[in-house]
């Protein structure tokens, strides 16, 4: 009887694979479970182990493209080979050594290969990227033991181990995945290491080749897309050097070896006599001094979905922004004279945020289209200020959410502020605490920025932008005075926010700002 071996489903958005390399060879006799080749899509590699215990008759040769589905290969299961197997096994000379193939053979049937998936870990969230591994390819890890970092466009995850076992490695770190891919295996059980003793009493010379030729199987072979770049430069794939797993040739191999080819063939064509005196005289005798090097990074998950969005948004918004301007200078004076008091109390500084965090939400109490969103033919009005803070983490933007800050205090808001920032810095914060959010905060004057004009958060209506405080001459009951100013800009989608709208609430914040004592009276 023969067992069609066919492509497996891998993920959602992957339609074929590549046969990457084979483990085995047509003919050979292989065991349940046991891999037998490597499959390769434009996220990830996958192990495809065998089903049945059989000869296996190979039907797709390696480079081969397959769409899901299609039959790689065939295993024919024969209970006569089984038999004589056993009977060969039976006069062994040493008696001693059958039990231990026996023990070896029962330890590799208990043997399992767990498939560790990426998880759902959000609603919106599709696909995630391997920031980093914590352990390396063949380390024995722990249960609950974390293997690697996920990056999303929104955060970052740690995956843990869900048995204990011996690490395969499937997804090498900054491969991007979809959710439920593999992203890597564990052999549970002795199975993988009692193995080559099954084989050591059978042939010396194959028991040690076999582990070189395991270790480098991957080596040379080129992934489909870097097979596709040396394909279209016509380069052979044997005269790259791999640097993947396994020294498996990656996209950015060969794109270092078109590099290199082209430089190699450019430059002896600078000093050639044929070329004419008027010919582009600068270029080819003024030598460039100085390091001219280019490096290439691919995008972070995080980096590519805020660059997206932020395209989006001004595609579908009808986004204008109104300014206005802010004497610090009350707000600055009731700093100086309670902060210490403030902090030895409360155990966080005073700081400017919780003052317009405070301001807003009053504001936003008095013109509820500013606090609103679109939700196709629909407005959805929010009663309750869930404050979005805009952070600069080390990975990119994040914006993590102060929830009811109508209801906090200066010193509950303060204490929020520290508290996402330092989860932001160290990239802890989790979507429940950056999900949401009815209206955004950004300060740009930290960085020193004068002025500007913020991109709304979607699907937020309308974001608030600080800037940096300069001391302006400003005329002030007709005497001119100096004067701590702040720019302040708000970006609104015209759709849902009239232009009176818009004026009048960054008008009250500028009064509730330049008068604290209405934020403590509530008037």
């Amino acid at each position: 009887m023969a067992i069609e071996m066919k492509v497996p489903p891998v993920g959602e958005s992957i339609t074929e694979v590549t046969i990457a390399t084979w483990n085995k060879k047509d003919g050979d006799v292989v065991k349940m479970d046991e891999v037998l080749c490597e499959l390769e899509s434009d996220k990830a590699t996958f192990e495809l182990p065998a089903e049945a215990e059989g000869v296996l008759r190979i039907v797709a040769k390696e480079g081969d493209t397959l769409p899901i589905g299609a039959i790689i290969c065939t295993i024919e299961v024969s209970h006569e080979q089984s038999a004589m197997s056993n009977a060969n096994a039976a006069p062994i000379p040493i008696i001693e050594v059958a039990p231990v193939a026996e023990n070896s053979q029962l330890k590799a049937q208990s043997s399992q290969l767990i498939e560790i998936k990426v998880p759902a870990v959000g609603e919106s969230i599709t696909e995630v990227t391997v920031s980093s591994w914590n352990k390396k390819e063949g380390d024995s890890v722990k249960m609950d033991e974390v293997l690697c970092e996920l990056e999303s466009d929104k955060a970052t995850f740690e995956l843990p181990s869900e048995v204990a076992g011996t690490l395969h490695i499937v997804a090498e770190a900054g491969t991007t995945l979809a959710i439920g891919a593999v992203v890597a295996t564990i052999t549970v059980g002795a199975g993988a290491v009692a193995t080559p003793s099954v084989s050591t009493p059978v042939s010396t010379p194959q028991a040690t080749a076999t582990p070189s030729q395991s270790e480098s199987y991957a080596a040379g072979h080129a992934s489909p897309a870097a097979a596709k770049v040396l394909a279209e430069k016509g380069i052979d794939a044997s005269s790259v050097a791999g640097t993947g797993v396994g020294g498996r040739i990656t996209k950015e191999d060969a794109q270092s070896a078109v590099g290199s080819q082209q430089s190699a063939v450019s430059s002896p064509s600078i000093p050639t006599p044929t070329v004419a005196p008027t010919s582009q005289p600068v270029a080819v005798s003024i030598p460039q001094s100085g390091n001219r090097n280019q490096r290439r990074e691919k995008m972070t998950s995080l980096r590519k979905t805020v660059a997206r969005r932020l395209v989006q948004v001004k595609n579908e918004t009808a986004m204008l922004t109104t300014f206005n301007e802010v004497d610090m200078k009350p707000i600055m004076d009731l700093r100086g004279k309670y902060k210490d008091k403030f902090k030895e109390k409360h155990g966080v500084g005073l700081g400017f945020m919780s003052f317009f965090t405070k301001a807003v939400c009053v504001a936003l109490k008095e013109f509820p289209a500013v606090n609103a969103s679109i939700d196709g033919e629909e407005i959805v009005y929010n009663d309750f200020c869930d404050i979005s803070i805009a952070v600069s983490a080390p990975k990119g933007l994040v914006v993590p959410v102060i929830r009811n800050a109508e209801n906090l205090s200066l010193a509950g808001i303060e204490g929020e502020v520290v508290r996402l920032a330092t989860l932001a810095k160290n990239n802890k914060l989790t979507l429940q605490e950056m999900s949401g959010g009815t209206f955004t905060i950004t300060n740009g004057g930290v960085f020193g920025s004068m002025l500007s004009t913020p991109i709304i958060n979607a699907p937020q209506v309308a974001i608030l932008g600080m800037h940096n405080i300069v001391e302006r001459a400003v005329v002030v009951e007709g005497q001119i005075v100096v004067r701590p100013i702040m720019y302040v800009a708000l970006s609104y989608d015209h759709r849902i926010i009239d232009g009176k709208e818009s004026v009048s609430f960054l008008v009250r914040v500028k009064q509730l700002l330049e008068d604290p004592t209405r934020l403590l009276l509530d008037v």
